[in-house]
């Protein structure tokens, strides 16, 4: 066997090569020793990373246009990283899903913590969102999509190049069809009994939402026979999730009038759009005039995008957060429930947990903590890179 021949980087001598030792998988750019040879490398190049005594590490991906100069791929300096290499990540992955999910409706790949560090991969069905946030999975992607087709059986392929990571890492937004045929209408997805209309082209990120599975799951056990909120609501996570645990109606708020329609969509196939309605508008705007229009529900659940995707945006993010429980807090009626989520792993759940409290305590309200909810088992968290677990989720009796 042909040994492949990549070029070698090296560790500055400061640089904390024994945690990547042992896993952590990034090098940041003030770690690397950065010469004029290192910096003619091009973006998604494949490299052998040693220490500052010129020990092999193992394999990185090299962009010097990203904080993240390096990503660990694989601990054998001598691996192959070709569609053979794509197929056995992936067919790890997907066994670990097949056990967990009656039905091929989930994350197949979380990142770093799936072997695959800055990819995506969601799937629905026969249908597979690629999203390739790194560099090197950009360079990588014919071997990428032709494992993928080859392990899954999917048909259609896209590439989703949205959001901001791939902007950090200096790549194109482009987005499109590089298998199969494109989806002429939204995709239903079955999740906990009720059915979600995703669209794969056109709506955020991959068209929807799976890492909060569980959370919608444990909200519907609480909503039967109640009067539900769902602010935030994206296409109807956890107001379609509550009417097929029993809701006896259900009101989705977001500021999107496409994800809304979608929404009603999904009610409409589950044939509860009779307890179904919804609300456009600023999700704090709403908010506050549901409070003057002295609303009140039994649940009410606030999931909103992250309000602190940086540590520079933390202040302002919890005050975000604490906002919002303020807001929401009133709207509870006597012994009912809010739900309160934070997708921004800028914001640990002690700091995320401490503003919605203080929201809760501003609004004159009591409260139990009933639950802290995180992302589902496709969304594996890496233990050594606290920025896998972004999700968590608090279930507050009031």
């Amino acid at each position: 066997m042909t040994v492949p021949s990549y070029p070698v980087i090296r560790l500055r001598p400061k640089a904390n090569a024994r945690a990547i030792r042992h896993g952590f998988p990034w090098v940041y750019e003030n770690e690397l020793v950065t010469d004029r040879r290192t910096r003619k490398l091009d973006p998604g190049t494949i490299a052998v990373l040693e220490d500052a005594e010129r020990q092999s590490l193992g394999l990185v991906a090299f962009n010097a246009n990203s904080r993240i100069i390096c990503r660990m791929l694989d601990r054998d300096p001598a691996a192959m990283i070709d569609q053979d290499w794509f197929a056995t990540r992936l067919a790890k992955a997907l066994s670990l899903r097949e056990r967990l999910f009656d039905a091929p409706f989930y994350r197949l790949i979380h990142a770093e913590a799936d072997g695959l560090p800055g990819v995506v991969i969601d799937r629905f069905g026969e249908y597979a969102v690629v999203q390739p946030n790194a560099a090197w999975a950009d360079v990588a992607f014919e071997a990428l999509t032709d494992a993928l087709t080859e392990v899954t059986g999917v048909t259609t392929v896209i590439k989703n190049a949205t959001g901001r990571a791939r902007q950090l890492e200096g790549l194109d937004n482009e987005t499109l069809t590089v298998r199969g045929t494109t989806p002429e209408a939204p995709i239903p997805v079955p999740m906990n009994g009720a059915t979600y209309m995703a669209d794969l082209t056109g709506g955020q990120k991959t068209g929807l939402f799976f890492d909060q599975r569980p959370n919608h799951a444990f909200t519907a056990r609480l909503s039967q026979g109640a009067r539900v909120l769902d602010v935030f609501s994206h296409v109807g996570g956890f107001s379609l999730a509550a009417l097929a645990g029993g809701a006896a109606s259900a009101v989705a708020v977001d500021g999107s009038e496409p994800a809304l329609t979608l929404a009603a969509s999904g009610a409409q196939a589950m044939g509860v759009d009779n307890k179904f309605t919804t609300r456009k508008g600023d999700a704090f705007d709403v908010l506050t005039a549901l409070g003057e229009e002295g609303a009140q529900f039994d649940v009410v659940i606030c999931d909103p995008p992250a309000f602190a995707p940086s540590k520079q945006a933390l202040e302002a993010g919890l005050r975000a957060y604490e906002r919002i429980a303020r807001l929401a807090a009133p709207l509870v009626a006597e012994d009912g429930y809010l739900v309160l989520c934070s997708c921004s792993h800028a914001a640990d759940l002690a700091k995320f947990r401490g503003a919605c409290t203080r929201g809760i305590g501003r609004a004159g309200r009591q409260a139990q903590l009933l639950r802290t909810g995180f992302a589902g088992p496709d969304h594996p968290l890496m233990p050594q890179l606290a920025e896998s677990g972004y999700l968590k989720s608090l279930f507050f009796r009031l």
